[in-house]
Order: C-alpha cells, then sequence, then structure tokens
C-alpha cells in the first residue's frame, strides 16, 4: 500500500504552472488578431497585417495586398475622433467593418486619421473609385472601397 501526502505548497504549485498553461493557451489563439488572410485563391493567399500602417508606402502595399492598384498621392487626409455614440450611418459603416473583421467601437473618442486614395483599373465600373483607410497610431481600424457616385456602392476590402 502506498500513502502519498498533498501539501498546500504542492498544491499551489500545480495551481500556478496550470495558469500558466492557460494564459498561454490563451495568447497564442489570440496573438493572430492583427493579421487577417488577404483575399486570392487558397494557394496564393498570404497574410496581411493591420498594424505597422506609418507611411504612405506602407498604405499603398496594404490596399495593394487586397488587389487594389491606387495613386500614389493622397486625395485626402483627414484627423477627426470617432463619436462615443454612432448615429444610423456609422451603425450602418461599422456593419461593414465587422464584416472584415474590425470593429470601430473599440475606438470611440480615440483621434483617428482617415486617408482617401483614388482607385485606378476598379474591375467593371467607369467611374471614379475611392479607396479609404482609417489609420489609429498605424494601425488599420477601418477601411472601405466606395464610389464617387452618390447612388454608387460602398463595400469591405473584400467584394
Amino acid at each position: 500500500m502506498f500513502i502519498y501526502s498533498v501539501r498546500a505548497s504542492t498544491l499551489k504549485f500545480f495551481g500556478v504552472v496550470g495558469l500558466c498553461a492557460v494564459l498561454l493557451i490563451t495568447l497564442g489563439l489570440f496573438s493572430g488578431r492583427g493579421t487577417v488572410a488577404a483575399a486570392g485563391d487558397a494557394d496564393t493567399q498570404q497574410t496581411v497585417s493591420y498594424t505597422g500602417i506609418k507611411t504612405n508606402e506602407d498604405r499603398i502595399a496594404f490596399l495593394a495586398s487586397f488587389g487594389y492598384t491606387v495613386k500614389e498621392t493622397v486625395v485626402e487626409e483627414e484627423t477627426f475622433v470617432i463619436p462615443d455614440e454612432f448615429d444610423r450611418v456609422l451603425v450602418g459603416y461599422n456593419e461593414i467593418q465587422k464584416s472584415q473583421g474590425l470593429d470601430l467601437s473599440r475606438y470611440q473618442n480615440k483621434k483617428v486619421t482617415r486617408y482617401t486614395y483614388e482607385v485606378t483599373g476598379y474591375p467593371d465600373y467607369q467611374g471614379t473609385v475611392w479607396a479609404n483607410l482609417i489609420v489609429y497610431r498605424g494601425r488599420v481600424i477601418a477601411a472601405d472601397i466606395s464610389s464617387a457616385d452618390p447612388m454608387g456602392f460602398v463595400h469591405g476590402l473584400s467584394k
């Protein structure tokens, strides 16, 4: 017959080890939050980072990773604060963002910058098309492609 005694310090030790294991697993699951797979077939699909977007070249490369070619000069650059309460228009816009894994509600009352570029060669459309990136501290927090026509379209980076 074997008798095994367990002291409180042994229980604490294994409790801490277990907690650390759970923490590491959780961090591993959420560490990829800043990256998303870009559009394309499964063989050519690549991962796109939404962070580290600080320069004009970074923004153009970010849009190119989704298959968009834009003119190199920014059409408009505007800094504004995301309101703490969303009106009907912002709620709809945020739904577009949520469909691509982004959420503006996390950035309410934050000062952000919107960069607008003219898209060249947009397929099956003859009018002017804009690419908008909303950036907070080097991170793209919202993005859309829209036509200049008031009765046109607005969609996320992936159609």
